[in-house]
């Protein structure tokens, strides 16, 4: 992972208000950063193709420097991991957002999160600002070395997965074996594929109210 940062005097005004919100990254075509137009119901370019768009936590936005921190996970391949090796100060991109966030419910009992290496940047963020109540924290990993330090004390879970293994066999099981207490909430967010087994575990298998669990598809193996 690597945090980028990206800032300018466009980000006047710029604000944040809830944790575990998104934001869209414009990245060059061809060296070039062109600006596309809404098409209806898709962005696209002067030529008719589609932008090199990513969607990102936004981490953390300076309102006095107008900085806005991203941490970015490279994947093998990926058109972001791509621009990130290769980006240098000054390059130009462009952002939209920010999209919505996570409302927290103060009076909730107790919070599970669950994750991959591309939710901590969110993982991190929610650890911020929940209240004091019990939390538990589920975050699979490809490389041991991809564990942070979470700033908080939670229970807290990472689980490495075997070479070559597909996102979804530490996290997903978890929603048939946790007990939830009432008044509970669960926030999950990593592969797409994985995401909606978890949902379907939730809300399909438990019978879990869709009004105490957040389950959000970050990203699609195999899928630029």
């Amino acid at each position: 992972m690597t945090r980028v940062i990206v800032g300018g005097p466009a980000f006047a005004g710029f604000a944040i208000d809830e944790p575990a919100a998104s934001v869209r990254l414009l990245l060059p075509t061809d060296g070039r950063l062109t600006v596309p137009e809404w098409a209806g119901n898709e962005f696209l370019l002067p030529d008719g193709e589609r932008p090199l768009i990513r969607t990102f936590t936004p981490r953390r936005f300076d309102p006095q420097t107008f900085e806005l921190a991203l941490d970015i996970v490279h994947h093998d391949g990926g058109v972001a991991s791509d621009w990130v090796a290769a980006a240098s100060l000054g390059d130009e991109v462009a952002v939209s957002g920010p999209g919505r966030g996570y409302t927290i419910e103060a009076d909730a009992s107790e919070y599970l999160l669950i994750g991959d290496e591309t939710a901590i940047p969110a993982i991190c963020q929610l650890l911020e600002h929940l209240p004091d109540v019990p939390i538990t924290v589920h975050i699979e990993i490809r490389h041991d070395d991809a564990r942070v330090d979470l700033h908080r004390t939670v229970e807290e879970h990472w689980h490495v997965l075997a070479k070559g293994a597909v996102h979804g066999p530490s996290v997903v099981p978890l929603g048939g074996r946790m007990d939830f207490s009432d008044g509970a909430r669960v926030w999950a967010a990593g592969e797409a594929q994985a995401m909606q087994r978890l949902r379907k575990v939730l809300f399909t298998e438990r019978g879990l109210s869709r009004d105490v669990a957040t389950v959000r598809g970050y990203w699609k193996h195999r899928s630029a």
